[in-house]
């Protein structure tokens, strides 16, 4: 389970908090959201988490052990907003060999079948892929390294409504083996997933309404 307490972050270069006293306990296997407009602070919340960026106050544990921002990057696979602008390799296989090289391509298949992608070349160059199919890559890339806690940063953000909906039923097959946090500006997107849902409005957040699961 991971668990927020009281978490605070208030860069020098800003004139006021980003976050301020945000807890949370999010169990695994039952998916979660944070809503709330852009530049409210939802991509800040996700750094801090996975270890990218330190906060001010407050505390992150997983099992009820506090983490520092080694543990975090260990235990965390974060999937950015826009996963194209992070791809490094040339190909595929290499983009997924990252850090691990001697990951056979038996091991790359079954993870490229795993987020959909079955039929996706080794030697396919990622920035020529569409935005769901770069999207599936970045799982595919965070999946291998076998992550307990999830974090998507508006996952469906300029897809179309059939890739849309792809992405939507893989993430529910992910939520329920791990640890998932989702942060998006459009909530209605997430309700039949998404069991814990919270908003983040000037720093601080708020408790939404339990949605209907599916």
């Amino acid at each position: 389970m991971l668990e927020l307490q009281s978490l605070a972050y208030h860069p020098a270069t800003a004139a006021d908090p980003l976050l301020r006293d945000v807890s949370l306990r999010l169990p695994v296997g039952e998916p979660a959201l944070v809503a709330g407009r852009s530049g409210s602070g939802k991509t800040t919340l996700l750094e801090l988490i996975s270890g990218l960026a330190e906060p001010t106050r407050g505390r992150i544990l997983w099992n009820g052990q506090p983490l520092d921002a080694r543990q975090r990057r260990w235990l965390c696979g974060l999937v950015f907003q826009f996963p194209e602008r992070h791809f490094l390799g040339l190909t595929v296989a290499q983009e997924l060999k990252l850090g691990q090289r001697r990951l056979g391509s038996e091991r790359l298949q079954q993870v490229l079948r795993q987020v959909g992608l079955a039929e996706l070349g080794l030697q396919e160059a990622p920035e020529r892929l569409s935005g769901g199919q770069q999207r599936r890559l970045s799982l595919a890339v965070q999946l291998l390294r076998e992550p307990k806690l999830l974090l998507l940063d508006e996952p469906t953000a300029g897809l179309d409504w059939a890739v849309r909906s792809e992405v939507l039923q893989l993430l529910a097959q992910l939520g329920r083996e791990r640890a998932l946090l989702i942060v998006s500006h459009e909530p209605e997107l997430f309700e039949g997933i998404a069991r814990h849902r919270w908003r983040l409005e000037e720093g601080r957040l708020l408790t939404m309404p339990p949605a209907v699961l599916g």
